[in-house]
């Protein structure tokens, strides 16, 4: 009898220790993930999370390889963009689930069988260096023959991000593929990362470009001579989604993750950051325009799955396969 006891008791401990932990995938730096992960565990006491931080490239990778040997490992997916997660629900890799703190953000950030949500805004715009005479305030500025050679901005063949912005801009109709013909032809610089091509504005090397906003933002006051736009046409976006994985060990542990971060606790976490939060009624940080100030263009990570591959070639075909 107190064998079997014995072995019961271990045995429900093992089970507790299992329902009370949950194993995190993220592409978020790791500072930030590191946060994340501690105000999610003060939040919920006693939870245990085991996390593995990589560029989503990178993690997919390892993911994919994890899938094809039959042993997934995380429970809960927090990386760049919805494209990549959008593929993952179509091959029936996440498990739907219907947050409770779905109410309060745009239908347009999450999947709306409930496969992935939004956490954060992270916008591309336009940044110039201000030794400049003349401030852009559309993206049709950068096609103006006067400051031609002088343009930079990141590859989609290289950043995800530029893949997203491609996709939404080839997608609006004011300005299409026509608008990449005309960068084209004015000259610009596609290569590298967002890092890259906010130095070369920054130096001077090629004082107009499109950056993600944080980059410029925070830099600006921290004296670097630069100034970022939200151009009127709108802007593209990327959101650092979160989901749930169709194979998680423990999907209760997983969705109070999902709900945390959705939360006004985890949105003010993000805005702490200093990000845009995605939920609505949150502030932003300093140096942003109001929330309502910021007017994002339609984009529909379905069809940017579909055309991915379409629209990289195409680039290359424009600006070369750097």
């Amino acid at each position: 009898m107190k064998s079997a006891l014995a072995t019961l008791a271990f045995t429900l401990l093992a089970t507790t220790a299992m329902a009370d932990s949950i194993t995190l995938y993220t592409s978020q730096p790791n500072a930030d993930a590191q946060k994340t992960v501690d105000a999610f565990i003060a939040a919920n006491p006693g939870t245990e999370v085991e996390w593995v931080r990589d560029g989503t490239t990178k993690l997919m990778a390892r993911l994919r390889a994890e899938i094809e040997a039959g042993n997934p490992q995380p429970d809960v997916l927090l990386i760049a963009d919805t494209v990549t997660l959008e593929g993952m629900a179509q091959e029936g890799l996440l498990s739907a689930y219907k947050s409770p703190e779905a109410a309060s953000y745009d239908a347009a950030l999450h999947s709306p069988e409930g496969y992935y949500y939004s956490t954060k805004l992270i916008t591309t715009g336009l940044v110039y260096n201000t030794g400049v005479e003349t401030a852009p305030t559309s993206w049709g500025d950068l096609s103006d023959a006067s400051i031609k050679g002088q343009i930079a901005m990141p590859s989609p063949l290289y950043s995800g991000a530029a893949l997203i912005h491609l996709a939404t801009l080839t997608g609006d109709a004011s300005l299409g593929w026509g608008y990449y013909e005309g960068l084209a032809e004015n000259d610009a610089r596609a290569q590298g990362g967002n890092g890259g091509t906010f130095k070369a504005v920054a130096s001077g090397e090629k004082p107009y470009g499109m950056v993600v906003d944080f980059l410029a933002i925070r830099n600006k006051a921290e004296g670097s001579p630069v100034e970022f736009v939200f151009p009127k046409e709108g802007v593209s976006y990327v959101t650092e989604p979160v989901a749930i994985m169709s194979s998680a060990k423990n999907v209760e542990g997983a969705q109070k993750f999902v709900d945390f971060l959705l939360s006004e606790d985890g949105q003010d976490l993000v805005l702490d950051m200093g990000y845009i939060p995605a939920r609505d009624g949150m502030g932003v940080p300093e140096g942003f325009p109001a929330r309502e100030d910021i007017k994002l263009m339609a984009f529909d990570p379905a069809e940017a799955l579909k055309n991915a591959e379409a629209n990289k070639a195409k680039f290359a075909e424009l600006f070369g396969a750097e």
